[in-house]
């Protein structure tokens, strides 16, 4: 009896059992996203798609708004993992004015306070461009390695090259070399079937970043380890924008290969690498790497020297970082910025530095890829370059395949390099690691690249822009409003 009065009052009274139980699930989560973001229009937005939808707004939220990285617990381990490394830097008193100019002295303060790492000389950095060139650059690495080899990545893909370095590692763990592989949990997902199973199979140590509990690949999903490490014997190592794929070697990709850079680092700035990778494998796998034998800073690098240090960001202790150095670097720029990012979707915050620097006189060059891998990212990306126009930017939009480089540099002399694109996944919600170089050489070496691209690509103008469609012109805007979450 009491079963079927129950049934029935539930049978009539669902309807407002629903839509009470959506106010109460909504108003907990429009309250925590207020309480908890950081960026207005990320606040706004989560608030507005709660309350719009009290039943799939809080479930969305559940699923990429919240972010589970416990900042107190999570910082201290970190603090803990990296006192090994950093302890045994030293503190280098370099002439700044010398190397770069006057205007980055206070740059290089910027850096100070950002970075738990110093500004260390006595690096070597070789420009790699292509996977053509550094993936037989990385291998060799791997195929020489004695003692030990440290590699993280967004995405391994289980293709041709893939297996080229699953083979590389298996014989390196043959060898005796400690080896051990950290892998994004949604990068590791691109293709099938994933490649840690056959690296488990070999005796591969390896580990996936952040397990993805909807086991599926999430392109869009928060807190990713985008950062690309590879530490050979702890003196060499491997970092910049690519991963591992097939889709950058010519002979594979053919007339459809992709471009990026990656670089070769020799010298005490490998220190600083594998202090990274080593903080990431300890928080995934609880295993500690000590600083012997995974880092070795008795060989010198060969010349030229080059000052350089690594900046760490992420939704950590580091939030935010790079977004920092970018306005700092935007800011004491004198002549010239040329920026390369295959997403150039900046917030209006770091908007507002390019295009005053642009409104200043700095001659500011943006390229960006004509073809690009993520169709929405693009849309979002092209509603919003009339705003760096109008400011005086020039926009180029280059032709040929994909280019996932991420290149800047000012005034020609001092040069950020790495994993982080200008959009506010990589600037917020992903964990990146980047470097900046005070090098009048190496930043001319990639002036060149970007100028390269420009000599054959076409401007944006704001002519060109208003000649698209307008209904292409409203679903790029429509897909800009979620900009924040792309």
């Amino acid at each position: 009896m009491k079963i079927n009065t129950v049934y029935i009052f539930f049978q009539e009274y669902w309807p407002h059992m629903t839509l009470l139980l959506g106010w109460v699930v909504g108003s907990i989560a429009a309250v925590h996203a207020a309480m908890t973001k950081t960026e207005v229009r990320a606040a706004i937005g989560w608030v507005g798609v709660i309350m719009m939808s009290p039943i799939l707004g809080p479930l969305a939220y559940l699923i990429a708004g919240i972010n589970r990285i416990r900042y107190d617990s999570i910082s201290e381990q970190r603090n803990k993992s990296e006192r090994d490394y950093i302890s045994t830097e030293q503190e280098y008193l370099l002439d700044i004015n010398e190397l770069a100019g006057a205007q980055f002295k206070s740059l290089r303060v910027l850096g100070d306070r950002l970075s738990r790492f110093p500004l260390r000389e006595g690096t070597n950095i070789k420009v790699l461009r292509g996977g053509d060139v550094a993936y037989p650059a990385m291998l060799e690495a791997i195929h020489n390695a004695v003692h030990t080899i440290a590699l993280q990545t967004y995405i391994f893909d289980n293709d041709e090259i893939g297996r080229q370095f699953t083979e590389a590692l298996s014989l390196a763990v043959q060898r005796g070399v400690q080896v051990r592989v950290l892998i994004d949990a949604v990068g590791s997902r691109y293709s099938r079937p994933p490649v840690v199973k056959e690296l488990r199979r070999r005796g591969i140590p390896c580990a996936l970043f952040m397990t993805n509990p909807w086991g599926m690949r999430m392109p869009y999903a928060n807190l990713r380890s985008h950062r690309k490490i590879l530490v050979v014997d702890g003196h060499v190592g491997f970092t910049g924008g690519m991963n591992i794929r097939a889709g950058f070697v010519k002979e594979i990709a053919g007339e459809h290969t992709a471009k990026d850079t990656h670089f070769r680092i020799i010298g005490p700035v490998v220190t600083q690498l594998m202090s990274v990778f080593a903080q990431d494998w300890q928080f995934t796998t609880k295993e500690k790497l000590p600083f012997d034998p995974w880092c070795d800073e008795t060989q010198e690098a060969p010349e030229p020297h080059i000052p350089a240090r690594c900046i760490r960001s992420g939704p950590d202790k580091n939030m935010a970082a790079t977004h920092s150095m970018l306005m700092g670097a935007f800011a004491i720029a004198q002549r010239h910025i040329r920026i390369q990012s295959p997403y150039f979707l900046p917030d209006q915050v770091l908007m507002g530095a390019i295009n005053t620097a642009a409104r200043r006189g700095i001659s500011v060059d943006i390229v960006i890829p004509g073809q690009n891998n993520l169709r929405l990212v693009n849309y979002a990306m092209t509603a919003q370059l009339d705003q760096v126009i109008k400011a005086g930017c020039r926009v180029w939009s280059t032709s040929g395949n994909f280019d996932h480089s991420k290149l800047i540099t000012i005034d020609g002399s001092w040069s950020y390099i790495g994993s982080s694109n200008l959009d506010p996944r990589s600037l917020r919600l992903n964990f990146e690691l980047d470097m900046e170089i005070y090098s009048r050489s190496i930043a001319k070496e990639l002036e060149q690249i970007i100028d390269k691209q420009i000599a054959h690509s076409t401007p944006v103008t704001l002519q060109s822009l208003s000649n698209i469609p307008f209904r292409k012109r409203l679903r790029n805007r429509i897909i800009w409003l979620a900009s924040p979450y792309l």
